[in-house]
């Protein structure tokens, strides 16, 4: 009778927590193919979220728009679609403006410790700008740069008359104040519209333009840091809250400033890669820029800042002055700043 009562006794306190613990497996997507490195990114956020949560919370990642369109990533979160999903959210021009302060020319100038800048500026403000869905968190990529296919981008004026497909909202105003015509794709139909004549050029990461075959449909490349994108990982509030706490637990310690770190890392070297891949392929130029051609830019991306500045007050959720002097302190305090 002891030990009966005693196993019962035992059993109502170790297990009620456990009891109400649910098995989940997560649908991770992302837009890129399988072979780029944020496959592998998000194959490790979802083991280190099985390994803490006791193997109560899987996954399993759905590359290259398997779920859907790259533009609708982030309501595939908010709407249950996927449960964990990557986006850019410069895909939405105006819908995000506050974290595109990231994207502004000749800012950050290292993927690690600008994803880390960039994410622990963030995470109060989007609290606002990302309030249906349950921010995860923000990175960059390494900074990048034109790719054309007529004729070498070295000065502002020569983006006048181009078509140039822009890698965010930023650099598509950036674009239009120069001149030129931006053609709207996602990163995956990128190598057709330049292949086809539709657009003459490109802003992108340099890795990136070999995985993605659009070294085959270029020749000319700037090396300079003109600018960076930059991404979350967002999930769906819903599946969130439907997690015990200690569930709950295992997703926020990899939603966090450090696991931003590991995320733009090794793709920022990823990235950094593709330079020397360029550079060793035949019929390729690949040239720098002069400080009096870098002070031309520098000069002519002013006004996205205004322009930047005027869509967060517009959007009435952040000081725009305060924002930047504490994205910049971020940037100083991880050596992401540039110079």
């Amino acid at each position: 009778m002891r030990k009966t009562l005693f196993a019962l006794l035992l059993a109502a306190a170790v297990t009620p927590a456990m009891a109400q613990e649910k098995n989940f497996e997560l649908k991770l997507s992302h837009w890129v193919p399988a072979s780029h490195p944020l496959q592998k990114a998000l194959e490790d956020w979802g083991a280190a979220v099985e390994k803490e949560s006791g193997g109560t919370v899987k996954s399993k990642v759905f590359p290259a728009q398997q779920l859907g369109k790259a533009f609708d990533h982030y309501d595939m979160a908010r709407d249950g679609i996927a449960d964990v999903t990557y986006i850019n959210p410069g895909y939405q021009p105006g819908r995000f403006p506050i974290i595109g302060a990231g994207e502004l020319p000749f800012l950050m100038s290292d993927a690690k410790g600008g994803s880390m800048a960039l994410d622990a500026w963030y995470r109060k403000y989007a609290e606002k700008e990302m309030k249906d869905v349950k921010f995860c968190l923000a990175f960059i990529h390494s900074p990048s740069s034109f790719h054309s296919r007529l004729k070498k981008v070295v000065v502002p004026d020569d983006v006048k008359g181009m078509k140039v497909r822009p890698a965010h909202a930023t650099m598509a105003t950036f674009i239009t104040q120069l001149g030129g015509t931006n053609v709207q794709s996602s990163a995956p139909e990128v190598r057709d519209i330049i292949e086809r004549g539709v657009a003459d050029a490109v802003t992108f990461p340099w890795g990136s333009v070999v995985l993605f075959g659009i070294d085959k449909v270029t020749k000319y490349h700037m090396e300079a840091p003109l600018y960076v994108t930059t991404f979350a990982f967002v999930m769906n509030k819903d599946k969130y809250n439907q997690m015990s706490d200690r569930q709950k637990k295992a997703i926020d310690n990899n939603c966090n400033t450090e696991a931003a770190g590991r995320v733009g890392e090794p793709w920022g070297k990823f990235e950094d890669a593709g330079i020397g891949k360029i550079k060793a392929e035949a019929g390729h130029e690949v040239y720098t820029l002069t400080p009096e051609q870098t002070a031309l830019w520098k000069k002519a991306a002013e006004p996205l800042v205004k322009s930047w500045a005027d869509g967060v007050k517009k959007a009435g959720n952040a000081d725009p002055d305060a924002a930047m002097t504490e994205l910049r302190a971020e940037l100083t305090k991880y050596n992401a700043l540039a110079q």
